[in-house]
């Protein structure tokens, strides 16, 4: 099907094999190559569409933009307009980085003003909730770990998104030779969309008042009063991150009697107090009391784990000395994670090539971050108390 993009037109859909409208007689294809298909979405200033791209082969989908403002008013029009510029900016210098939709063309035709991108299969987090419930802590960590450096790659360049939320945030169907099940959590599935409401940050605009944009559920309080920073963005990552958990507003997870968030009495699952501490800090509404960057947020993330340069990946099923599979549960009063039931003598048996690696003075592979060592070794005794310490967090403090 064609669909026509004039919005007065009476009767818009038509077949593939024409090039004007048979209804109003309005050109079909935008430059020649993109033919929408079906309207997929119309906010106050514009309408979007699925597409085609004809002048390619393999005609791939994308996403036409129409610029369409039914605001009325002279500045609000005017506002639109530079916001609908700004998206195709902001598209322009972002659309390198694989978890951004790229930019395929911006342009004017019939008085019309038309962004066309990247089209991302797939269904948005808002749409995942309503299919698959809410979301347990290991798809949160997931979700931070797969947009947190998209995140960060935007703030390098000085961009502030100012409108995350669960429905601008895309998970990609899975591709050839990987599962669609989202439990699985592949990494680079999670495209962060919709720039139409960012700005970029300059040394001149941060004391600067600006305008007031955003969903209301999701933006931070300094940015309803139009003093977007960068940690704006993270608060309402964090927003939606307690949103996902627990499947309620954001508006009922906050006293505001008080001015305290209560999500954690609405949640499905228990969660770790390392996560739940890192999401308080995310949503502080103090900005001064939030974390200021991405990185912070990574680092308090995964500072227990042994690997700073962590990668979330699909983990094996960990297997006890009867080789049933275990399965990680938790505790529902005191929201500490059980751990892992884990072969005693795999243990001690990896403490043991530790401990000979010390005293042999050898450095561990593949570790970048390690320290050249000078003076004499660490003593026998003091490495014995430190990999019993290590062997006792595995066990459970079992000696």
């Amino acid at each position: 099907m064609s669909y026509c993009l004039n919005p007065r037109c009476p009767k818009p859909e038509n077949t593939n094999d024409v090039k004007f409208c048979l209804s109003c007689g309005a050109k079909l294809l935008l430059k020649e190559r993109y033919r929408a298909v079906k309207p997929i979405g119309q906010g106050g200033f514009g309408r979007t569409f699925l597409a085609v791209d004809e002048d390619k082969p393999s005609k791939p989908q994308c996403v036409i933009k129409q610029f369409y403002p039914q605001a009325q008013g002279t500045s609000t029009v005017q506002k639109a307009v530079e916001l609908f510029n700004q998206e195709a900016m902001r598209l322009d210098e972002l659309g390198e980085h694989p978890q951004i939709p790229d930019l395929l063309a911006y342009f004017t035709q019939e008085d019309r003003q038309y962004l066309v991108q990247e089209f991302i299969d797939g269904y948005n987090l808002a749409q995942e909730l309503v299919r698959q419930g809410a979301y347990s802590q290991s798809q949160i960590r997931y979700l931070l770990d797969d947009l947190l450096p998209v995140l960060q790659f935007c703030h390098a360049r000085h961009v502030i998104h100012r409108d995350i939320k669960p429905e601008n945030i895309i998970r990609r169907r899975g591709l050839p030779g990987r599962s669609t099940v989202i439990s699985e959590n592949n990494p680079g599935n999670l495209f962060l969309v919709d720039f139409g409401a960012s700005k970029v940050a300059t040394n001149e605009d941060v004391n600067k008042t600006g305008t007031s944009i955003g969903s209301p559920e999701y933006v931070a309080p300094e940015q309803i009063r139009g003093r977007a920073l960068f940690a704006s963005d993270i608060y309402s990552l964090g927003v939606t991150c307690i949103h996902l958990l627990t499947g309620k507003s954001p508006f009922d997870l906050h006293d505001i009697h008080n001015d305290t968030w209560i999500w954690r009495q609405y949640l499905k699952s228990s969660i770790c107090d390392d996560l739940a501490s890192v999401l308080d800090k995310m949503i502080e509404t103090i900005p001064v009391r939030r974390y200021q960057s991405v990185s912070e947020v990574l680092q308090d993330l995964h500072k227990s784990a042994p690997n700073t340069n962590y990668q979330p990946v699909i983990k094996p099923v960990v297997t006890n000395t009867n080789a049933q599979p275990v399965v990680n549960n938790t505790s529902p009063t005191n929201n500490h994670l059980i751990p892992t039931a884990t072969s005693t003598s795999q243990i001690d048996t990896e403490l043991e090539e530790i401990k000979t690696m010390f005293l042999s003075g050898s450095k561990p592979k593949n570790n970048s971050q390690s320290q050249p060592q000078t003076g004499a070794p660490t003593s026998k005794s003091k490495i014995d108390e430190e990999l019993e310490e290590i062997r006792s967090k595995f066990l459970g403090n079992n000696p």
